[in-house]
């Protein structure tokens, strides 16, 4: 390896680069060009992102300071300087979207006859009169108050709840010397948003629920004075800790931590500007905020509420029409699943085609009297997975079912739990995978008694086994039975279950075993390549690109003359365009209506194109971590395929965003282009496949064939 490309100097800091993404997420809220309930729930999302990120990345950091851990990370940044460079990012950054909240989305939502009451003062006496009646036969049943004073501790907080902070003190006290401090949590069961009469009939009308307890918060302390009522709200560290060797029992230990998960320590107050200073005084200290954790916001507390307002009926004229999956053209329901894999290897491509046929391949494995045994690993699945009800059926028709549900995923841990159980109870084997990695891999394998002998069918994908989560999230499948990969997944699962590792792989690359080498002998052909003259050429689309031997290895292969194009969603630690280091390699960000999860990888191979999918993204944590599978496509026609996936994605000029060698992202220039949007491509192209029309104007031919270094 290259010693000279090795300086922090040619890295970004991952978590800069992960406020880079969610300023690229606010951009799309800021796009005036989207309809308006589009963009709030843009809004709401980088509301949402920013709480798990101090959940978990703020806490990480804020833990190694703590320990005195000062090592610096491959951007040269010590943990104390991250978080300094992210407490002035993130105060910015909520500047932005109170700024776009009030002075872009408040005007425009009142233009299109939505009124959102921001403070109850502003309301009208007829609706003064139906808040305080809301108030005392749906709220106040509900409250819990609580005074502070010597003989009534500080009550704990919870995470991420929505409270209402008060000074209250005697009716004899004049001089309101003497105070006490008061809160009540805003309840989570009822709903935030409150429909009230509108002064124009043309209108619809909302307050928010915390608006409504402030308005009547002295009938919550009728003995007291209030003095002042202000909102607030805090995140604490909820990164959870467990010392797998030291746990006797995973479920146990699991649970044990979740409820931890509630009182970690505050890592962010978020508090309404103009608080009292007496109120905001007695926060800081009990929670021991220091200045850079306070978040004074001009406006509602947590914007997640936006994603509710945007589901508000009456307004489709402001939102996207939905779309709606399409069916798979190499499927049909005449015949069982397994007769048309057997047939040909099938890419699936959610969520523009259905996400049906993944769900029918286990329903029909769990009743088919031919199939002998089910294995599936299961990292996050839906609410009410048919997945799930299709395994315990399976158990209960006494076909051998394995099922490796993932404990460890994040915010999912609970569900996880519950569906574990069931599980078990049903009759199926449920196993936890190995000690030390999270199983993130997605595969089923069904094993079936066919005419000709026993066979194997295989399931792989790039994103989860959630069918609610497929309509949202753009990802690739593959349907296969092909041997060798069949016996590959045997092993995976023996693997996952029996710690047994086989003598040889055949097709599948499998973490932490070998699929980081892999990527490296892959790069470093197309490095060798163009050292000898030949074209060489990289395409790989990941959510995330933070590896410093991925990206050493990528820089060489640069230098030595590799085209390399990249379509990184989130992280990227790689500068992009400098030169010297990396002035073949561009990277792009699409951030649009679904959410990019994917992982694609192309290698030209000397005019032998190999192409992989897989789970994995160029993280650590999923090379060496993690238990991952990353597959190759070599049917040609899946291949191709695949490969036009990273064609028009590259094409797109629309929700693009290109980084820059500063750092920052910038949109396409498309004066004078056709406008290309992938997942707009994607959606027209699945319903003109489902209704069999692929004629001459179908715009796929303009992304033929791909471009080789040789041909530029």
């Amino acid at each position: 390896m290259n010693d000279t490309l090795n300086k922090p100097e040619n890295f970004w800091n991952r978590e800069l680069s992960w406020l880079e993404f969610n300023y690229r997420v606010l951009s799309e809220a800021r796009d005036k060009s989207l309809p308006l309930f589009e963009r709030l729930k843009f809004l709401s999302i980088t509301a949402s992102n920013l709480d798990e990120f101090f959940m978990i990345r703020v806490a990480s950091l804020k833990d190694m300071v703590h320990a005195k851990y000062n090592k610096k990370d491959i951007a040269g940044m010590t943990p104390q300087v991250q978080l300094e460079k992210i407490y002035e990012k993130t105060h910015e950054m909520y500047g932005v979207q109170y700024s776009t909240y009030n002075r872009s989305f408040v005007p425009a939502l009142k233009a299109s006859h939505l009124v959102i009451i921001d403070s109850y003062e502003d309301l009208n006496e007829e609706q003064s009169k139906y808040v305080d009646d809301y108030f005392m036969r749906d709220v106040y049943p509900v409250l819990t108050p609580m005074a502070v004073d010597s003989s009534r501790p500080f009550p704990l907080i919870r995470n991420k709840t929505l409270n209402i902070g008060a000074l209250i003190c005697s009716h004899d006290d004049k001089d309101r010397a003497n105070y006490d401090f008061a809160t009540v949590q805003v309840p989570g069961g009822l709903p935030r948003i409150v429909r009230i009469p509108s002064e124009d009939k043309e209108d619809t009308t909302i307050i928010l629920l915390e608006q409504i307890i402030e308005k009547n918060i002295d009938k919550l302390f009728l003995n007291y004075k209030v003095m002042c009522a202000h909102p607030y709200r805090i995140i604490r560290n909820a990164d959870l800790t467990i010392e797998e060797e030291e746990a006797a029992d995973l479920l146990k230990e699991i649970q044990k931590q979740l409820k931890k998960r509630q009182w970690g320590e505050v890592i962010r107050l978020e508090v309404e500007d103009g608080m009292d200073k007496r109120l905001l005084r007695i926060l800081k200290k009990e929670f021991a905020a220091e200045e850079n954790y306070i978040y004074k916001v001009n406006g509602p507390l947590d914007l997640t509420f936006l994603m509710k307002v945007s589901g508000l009926e009456g307004f489709e004229h402001l939102k996207y029409e939905k779309y709606i999956p399409q069916p798979v053209p190499q499927l049909n329901h005449e015949e069982d699943i397994f007769t048309q894999i057997r047939r040909q290897d099938i890419v699936l491509h959610h969520p523009y085609q259905t996400f049906d046929p993944v769900v029918d391949f286990v329903r029909q494995a769990s009743k088919d009297p031919n199939v002998l045994a089910i294995k599936q690993t299961l990292y996050r699945v839906s609410g009410n997975s048919p997945i799930i009800a299709s395994l315990a059926e399976a158990a209960e028709n006494g076909k051998q079912v394995t099922v490796l549900v993932e404990l460890k995923a994040r915010f999912d841990e609970e569900n996880n739990i519950i569906w574990a159980k069931m599980l078990e109870k049903a009759g199926c084997h449920v196993i936890y995978g190995l000690v030390g990695l999270k199983t993130h891999s997605k595969i089923t394998l069904v094993v079936r008694r066919d005419e000709d002998g026993i066979r194997r069918y295989v399931h792989l994908g790039t994103g989860n086994y959630n069918d609610a989560t497929a309509k949202q999230y753009t990802d690739l499948g593959l349907l296969t039975c092909q041997d060798p990969i069949g016996e590959d997944a045997t092993a995976v699962f023996n693997m996952l279950s029996g710690y047994s590792e086989p003598l040889h792989w055949h097709k599948l690359l499998v973490a932490p075993l070998w699929l980081r080498k892999r990527f490296l002998e892959l790069i470093g052909r197309e490095t060798a390549n163009a050292k000898e003259g030949k074209p060489a050429h990289i395409i790989a689309k990941v959510n995330s690109l933070c590896d410093a031997e991925i990206i050493l290895a990528l820089y060489e292969a640069s230098n030595a003359g590799v085209k390399i194009e990249l379509i990184v969603r989130g992280i990227c630690c790689l500068k992009a365009g400098i030169p010297g280091v990396s002035e073949n390699i561009t990277v792009r960000s699409i951030v649009g209506n679904f959410l990019e999860h994917a992982r694609i990888f192309y290698f030209y191979n000397d005019g032998w194109e190999e192409v992989y999918m897989g789970s994995a993204d160029w993280m650590p944590r999923n090379l060496d971590k993690r238990a991952e599978i990353t597959f190759p496509v070599e049917d040609e026609a899946c291949k191709k395929r695949v490969m036009d996936v990273l064609r028009v994605q590259l094409a797109d000029n629309v929700k693009a965003h290109i980084l820059q060698p500063d750092g920052s992202y910038e949109k396409v220039d498309k004066r004078g282009k056709t406008l290309i949007c992938a997942q707009d491509y994607f959606c027209q192209q699945a319903i003109k496949e489902a209704v069999g029309d692929e004629g001459d104007d179908e715009p796929k031919r303009v992304f033929e064939p791909l471009y080789h270094v040789e041909e530029e």
